[in-house]
């Protein structure tokens, strides 16, 4: 047997029975000969992590658009926090945690510029998009030239299903989806008191710190000790009644203490940005990069030019916007 072989024996013998075997995979969209070395779950990580919308998530804003400070969260952050937390769960309830790493690694590559606000405003301009979508669109269509990465059915379905209304196939995306909520809920309390939102953690309600605990630390252990427990030997993943009511209302709390603050009273310049640039480049379809055209020809420009926006850092995104919009100083000499 060679390495991966070795591999997938070894998760035979030792995963639980609820877990998804990389040998029993659905499969590629075009089937590739197996690598000699690394299992298919392990070939899209490594896929996922070395392409270009990966990289690009360090500049994508987690909450706070431009923050003064080396220690907020980007999207790149939190993704490798989302995959951190998924690992352990699901290294705890024996699942495949090449598969849970997969998952997390990819489950936020169509994320827009400006976070939330730039979902929302290109969801205004478009009628309809969501960011779990247009992530699965980026590792099917967009990367690699328009070839896509060609991931296996269950990373694809996983990274789909990231979202509270969807639910993976695999136990190991639903995972992926409760470590995304404990990650996004916990660092944007620590990001929130960084910015001065909150004073400290005993502005969060009493009721949510006598059962998650007073600090991160603690939310952390409470939250995904109490999801193994609850998830032991079991064909589904759960959070106990009190921690899960627990958990809501610390989410009910941020929304309205963070996520509906002041801070975000830039999004209406964000969304000013964004529908800027789409009007632009829906008229000027030339104006886009190559591949983009392509992307035009095939399915439409209003396709291509959301394609092109939603996959822009927050910095290019402003300085597009300057570029195309913002007089420039010049004299005559």
């Amino acid at each position: 047997m060679n390495v991966r072989e070795q591999t997938q024996k070894f998760e035979s013998m030792m995963l639980s029975p609820f877990a998804c075997l990389s040998a029993d995979t659905a499969g590629r969209a075009r089937p590739e000969q197996e690598c000699p070395i690394r299992t298919p779950f392990q070939r899209d990580r490594d896929r996922i992590v070395h392409c270009k919308s990966y990289r690009r998530l360090m500049h994508k804003t987690q909450v706070f658009f431009y923050p003064v400070g080396d220690h907020y969260r980007t999207r790149l952050t939190h993704t490798i926090e989302v995959s951190q937390i998924a690992r352990t769960i699901a290294r705890a309830l024996r699942l495949n945690e090449d598969l849970t790493e997969a998952i997390a690694q990819g489950h936020d590559l169509g994320h827009t510029p400006f976070a939330h606000a730039g979902e929302t405003a290109l969801r205004n301009i478009m009628g309809s998009f969501n960011h779990n979508e247009q992530s699965l669109r980026v590792v099917e269509r967009l990367e690699k030239g328009g070839q896509g990465l060609n991931l296996c059915a269950e990373v694809r379905d996983g990274i789909l299903c990231h979202r509270s209304h969807l639910k993976a196939k695999t136990l190991e995306g639903v995972v992926v989806r409760y470590a995304d909520k404990i990650a996004y809920l916990n660092h944007d309390i620590e990001d929130a008191m960084r910015a001065g939102l909150l004073p400290n953690e005993q502005a969060i309600p009493l009721s949510v710190r006598e059962v998650l605990g007073e600090n991160s630390s603690s939310r952390f252990t409470v939250l995904v000790s109490d999801l193994v427990e609850q998830s032991q030997e079991k064909a589904e993943i759960s959070m106990s009644e009190p921690v899960l009511k627990a958990y809501n209302e610390l989410r009910d709390f941020m929304f309205a203490a963070v996520y509906r603050s002041k801070a975000k009273d830039e999004e209406q310049k964000v969304m000013y940005i964004l529908e800027g640039l789409y009007r632009y480049y829906e008229k000027n379809p030339d104006s886009l990069p190559e591949e983009y055209r392509m992307i035009a020809d095939e399915e439409g420009k209003e396709r291509a030019v959301c394609d092109y926006i939603s996959g822009m850092s927050d910095r290019f995104a402003v300085r597009s916007f300057e570029e195309l919009f913002v007089p420039k100083s010049w004299s005559v000499g």
